[in-house]
């Protein structure tokens, strides 16, 4: 079994630079109207190849989402790659929680499938982020400081 390090641990640190990186290339594209149309054939092009389902047709509000998610993740990496910090892991983490609850949602309504792939690596980057987190509550809830009774600690 692996063993999360704590969030202030150097290897930590490395994770959330690490998702960062993925965030970046995977999302850079949806960043533009004009890359993000390319990405859109693309996706629609290989699912349907694969049998995996085509992404609807391109319209002016899709594309609008599209941009807005992309630069603005574009911008999250950015700061994440620059300025790696353990409360970056843990929002990120978080954010990955819900990115992956709305990729589930759509799944489940008709997506195409080969959004599988991507719901399972924001399920597996947002849990390397979040376990040491949750280890470390767990533990510090388990070994509260002298004087404090079990499950008062950090208050």
């Amino acid at each position: 079994m692996i063993r999360p390090v704590p969030p202030s641990h150097p290897a930590y640190l490395r994770v959330v630079r690490t998702s960062a990186w993925y965030d970046l290339v995977v999302t850079a594209a949806f960043a533009t109207p004009w890359t993000y149309a390319l990405v859109h054939d693309a996706l629609s092009k290989l699912g349907d190849a694969l049998e995996l389902g085509t992404l609807p047709a391109l319209d002016p509000i899709e594309t609008l989402y599209a941009n807005l998610m992309g630069s603005v993740v574009v911008v999250w990496a950015l700061l994440r790659i620059i300025n790696p910090l353990p409360a970056h892991g843990l929002y990120d983490g978080l954010a990955r929680t819900l990115f992956s609850t709305w990729q589930a949602y759509a799944l489940a309504h008709g997506a195409p499938r080969w959004l599988w792939v991507f719901l399972a690596a924001e399920m597996a980057l947002g849990i390397v982020q979040l376990a040491p987190w949750w280890r470390t509550r767990h533990t510090d809830l388990m070994n509260p400081p002298a004087g404090q009774p079990l499950g008062d600690a950090g208050r």
